[in-house]
């Protein structure tokens, strides 16, 4: 799942492949940004319907779905010569796409079980909130710490501390959720699970943001793939290819040790054929998801970063917020809980909001 500007310019000064593309058929741009975040917001959902499988089980196919096969489908689809992109690449983007590619696993491993403990709502909401504010505020500190000093800079860190009132207020919303779920049960309600499932969210709202870095340090590659005729809206589809390859193995190899740890290989026999199609669901979804963002981003030119990408986060939340709602996950929260969730939406749209703004003074300024 999870990064942020990734087809946008991350940075003043970095390579950036749109930035001089005009606004081409922007009501269709629109359209693609809001089914990437559909697609996106929606990707968990076939969890919820494979409930004779283990986490492990479902999560498996979909990475190798999702995260080994569908990049390396876009690439070869799109990129004209992604292996000879790839092998024109200097040694350092490589290693930069392939690096924060796998510690981006280490976060969709956690987005994965953060999910499963505290429900679609909060997990997208704390996760989505700390990866684009970190996915902002990062590379400006590595590559132009002098700049937090400039309107940019101090929007982005306004943004920061406003992400942190919206995730206390989720965790607020979570703790009321819990109470009221362990006293309508009797005092052994789901609920329990909250504190380390918001660990775990918190944690991988940290190493999410690294698949963005694969992007920014590793825009030599989309360069090389433009050089051998791929179109600048399909060019970063060279990066996808072994950054998420990087994450998949982490995904995996955590998979098979869960399966190896807890014997739930024979669960795979369980639930019915139709339980691999929606795991399978899941990859083309969330592959999908990143896709057609990039496309519409890119169609956006100079307005992908700044109107593209806090349309798409949104639209993430949202879309788990209204699966959120359709599964149940707040059947006996209370009124209460649902409002501060609310109030913790409202406040993590607007530093969004603030993230956007932020990119376009980036690119407004000296």
């Amino acid at each position: 799942m999870q990064a942020t500007e990734w087809d946008g310019c991350p940075t003043r000064g970095e390579p950036c492949l749109f930035a001089n593309q005009p606004m081409d058929n922007s009501v269709y741009a629109l359209l693609l940004v809001i089914l990437g975040g559909i697609l996106q917001g929606s990707f968990t959902l076939p969890m919820k319907l494979t409930t004779e499988w283990k986490w492990e089980n479902t999560w498996l196919v979909y990475s190798v779905s999702g995260l080994v096969i569908a990049p390396w489908v876009f690439a070869v689809l799109t990129v004209p010569h992604p292996i000879e992109a790839l092998a024109k690449s200097d040694l350092r983007s490589l290693l930069a796409a392939t690096v924060f590619g796998a510690g981006w696993g280490v976060g969709s491993v956690l987005f994965g079980l953060g999910v499963a403990r505290v429900g679609a709502s909060l997990g997208f909401a704390i996760i989505l909130g700390m990866t684009a504010a970190i996915g902002a505020l990062a590379p400006m500190l590595i590559l132009h710490p002098e700049d937090l000093s400039t309107p940019p800079g101090r929007m982005i860190l306004l943004g920061m501390v406003i992400v942190l009132i919206g995730i206390t207020l989720t965790a607020q919303a979570g703790r009321l959720k819990e109470a009221a779920l362990k006293a309508g049960a009797g005092g052994a309600g789901p609920g329990q699970a909250f504190l380390p499932g918001l660990i775990i969210c918190l944690f991988s709202g940290i190493t999410s943001p690294m698949l963005n870095f694969s992007l920014t340090f590793g825009a030599e590659i989309a360069k090389r793939a433009q050089e051998l005729g791929t179109t600048a809206a399909s060019a970063n589809n060279a990066i996808w290819a072994p950054a998420v390859t990087a994450g998949a193995l982490i995904n995996v190899l955590y998979c098979l040790w869960l399966l190896a740890r807890n014997r739930s290989a024979g669960h795979f026999s369980k639930g019915g054929w139709h339980y691999w199609p929606l795991a399978i669901a899941m990859g083309a979804m969330w592959m999908g998801g990143i896709a057609a963002y990039g496309m519409g981003a890119a169609k956006m030119g100079r307005l992908g970063p700044s109107l593209g990408w806090p349309l798409f986060t949104s639209t993430i939340i949202i879309t788990a917020n209204f699966w959120g709602g359709v599964t149940k996950e707040w059947k006996g929260a209370g009124s209460k809980a649902v409002r501060w969730m609310i109030a913790s939406l409202v406040v993590l749209f607007s530093a969004i909001a603030i993230f956007g703004y932020s990119s376009t003074l980036q690119q407004t300024g000296p």
